[in-house]
């Protein structure tokens, strides 16, 4: 097969899945999830099978385990999440009009020293139009995510059918992965193999690594802020630890959020503003120099601007299926990105000579 039908079929591939998720878009979430939970929850199936579990006793063993507590997260904290998340949004216009406020108090004299008296009405209101433009996307996004899942039918099929999807995928796991092994073109069979352990190493490294990551800094913002009696500290802390799978976005949103809340709550008294300021501080050295290392490495190779950039993109495309979806395809389409670089590096169309060809064939087996 020459290059260019090569490259043919895999546009078409391409495009054949593209539309496929665009068609199906509305009831493929549980399946998805199911997938996902699956492919993560193997490993612990392969442990409790070497140590005398069957194969189905230990899938039901799991998946008990997980409905149980995911039950119990419904049942007793999803309310609680609900109602301060309702009492956030409501208090946010009295929070950014008191900031405004504070702002004009305080530095409008130190604008009209360098711009005049109307430099400043011009900040204050640029400000002003600034906060709630990001309040109306922010507000919309959700909304649109929450739309476009059909929220109500999929929060019973994530809780309902997701397990039952699971469970069957778990049983069979390995019986699957074989049999699409089998159906790999004998040539390419090594190569794609390479590139399957490559993506799987990268997706579980960074979705393991960086899960516990925000487990860890999500419970130590929220102690911490509910410690010095910052108002939704718990809530400010538990957001700062979700939005931390894209690394730095969750510190920065939840550092805004807690000092803008902050200076509001205890100004003039800014020693707490300053508290506020340091918990985030010291999780950020926390997270840059012990966690980030230790769970993570240099070989997950995922970017942040690359994740940030699939997060928005398929989210906005595919809701809230999209959002589930952007972290494995980000991390197997840098794998193949990265896997073409090489190949182009080593060929003779890079290098510009003949011996080089050599070299596309060293690279097919790395």
């Amino acid at each position: 097969m020459t290059v260019q039908k090569q490259l043919g079929f895999w546009i078409a591939a391409l495009v054949v899945f593209v539309l496929f998720l665009w068609l199906f878009s509305g009831i493929l979430l549980p399946f998805v999830a199911g997938l996902a939970l699956a492919y993560f929850l193997d490993p612990v199936a392969g442990r409790l099978q070497r140590l005398g579990f069957g194969r189905v006793g230990a899938t039901l063993l799991i998946l008990g385990v997980f409905v149980i507590v995911f039950v119990l997260f419904l049942v007793l904290a999803a309310p609680l999440v609900v109602r301060e998340i309702t009492a956030f949004l409501q208090t946010l216009p009295s929070y950014v009009t008191q900031l405004q406020r504070l702002a004009h108090e305080h530095g409008g004299p130190f604008l009209e020293l360098f711009g005049g008296e109307e430099a400043g009405r011009d900040v204050e209101g640029s400000i002003r139009d600034m906060v709630g433009q990001t309040t109306g996307y922010l507000l919309g996004l959700i909304g649109s995510i929450l739309a476009g899942g059909q929220t109500l039918l999929s929060l019973f099929s994530l809780v309902i059918v997701t397990p039952i999807i699971a469970f069957y995928l778990l049983i069979d796991w390995h019986k699957m992965v074989a049999t699409v092994d089998s159906w790999l073109p004998l040539r390419y069979r090594e190569t794609i193999r390479g590139l399957a352990r490559e993506i799987d190493t990268a997706l579980a490294g960074f979705v393991r690594g960086q899960a516990s990551l925000c487990l860890i800094l999500g419970s130590y913002y929220a102690i911490a802020l509910s410690l010095i009696g910052l108002n939704f500290g718990a809530l400010i802390g538990i957001t700062a630890g979700f939005l931390s799978i894209i690394p730095y976005v969750g510190s920065f949103t939840g550092l805004l959020l807690s000092v803008g809340v902050a200076i509001v709550q205890f100004w003039p008294d800014y020693y707490w503003v300053l508290i506020t300021l340091a918990i985030f501080v010291s999780g950020q050295i926390v997270e840059g120099n012990i966690l980030q290392p230790k769970m993570l490495g240099d070989s997950v190779g995922v970017h942040p601007v690359w994740l940030m950039f699939a997060l928005f993109a398929f989210g906005s495309l595919f809701g809230f299926l999209g959002l589930l979806m952007a972290v494995p395809l980000a991390a197997a389409v840098g794998v193949l990105m990265r896997f073409g670089l090489r190949r182009y590096l080593a060929s003779s169309y890079y290098r510009g000579d003949t011996e080089s060809a050599a070299r596309v064939g060293e690279a097919r087996d790395d």
